[in-house]
């Protein structure tokens, strides 16, 4: 039975968070998710950080300035890092065997862009059959032609608290809330 908890923090990187790509709240969601990181590292739980590796589409190319994460996250040497190519951090990624190896069984979800890959990611996992818990304040977007990002956010939060699950189930929680529970 799979019954590790693993951290998740998708595409908090540099091109994802410029002048012209302006996401809420992005001082606040980074100090959360250093929070949580902080404090799975504590209990010897993975951190795991999603970067889109967009080589070969002159954006996000591995290495390059906009594929590197935000300078204000705090990543240690003994987190892991995982290279995604699609919204769905699963697609073609080595997630999966990753996380099979290390028999977790619960994501708790953060990052960059809610209505995207984080929503992508979600849905992912849980028909992957995974518990899902997403950090509620711990991820953020820019606004959308009809919607501003705060909506958005909101939006999905509702969405993600009203999935029916498959085998694995999904609840949606502050980082305050998840700190508590977490032993």
């Amino acid at each position: 039975m799979k019954n590790t908890k693993a951290l998740l923090v998708i595409d908090m990187q540099k091109g994802s968070f410029t002048p012209k790509k302006i996401r809420f709240d992005t001082d606040g969601v980074v100090r959360r998710i250093n929070e949580l990181a902080k404090l799975f590292r504590e209990l010897n739980y993975p951190v795991i950080y999603i970067q889109h590796d967009g080589t070969g589409t002159g954006a996000f190319e591995k290495n390059a300035t906009d594929w590197e994460n935000l300078d204000d996250l705090t990543v240690k040497s003994t987190d892991i890092r995982i290279d995604k190519y699609a919204n769905d951090v699963f697609y073609k990624s080595d997630l999966l065997s990753k996380l099979n190896e290390m028999n977790i069984g619960e994501l708790f979800i953060t990052g960059c862009a809610t209505d995207f890959c984080v929503e992508s990611t979600i849905q992912s996992a849980l028909t992957k059959d995974y518990n899902v818990r997403v950090v509620k304040d711990g991820h953020t977007t820019g606004d959308r032609p009809h919607l501003t990002a705060e909506q958005v956010i909101e939006h999905y939060n509702w969405v993600w608290q009203n999935m029916i699950p498959t085998k694995g189930q999904i609840k949606v929680e502050t980082t305050e809330q998840i700190k508590a529970i977490l032993p």
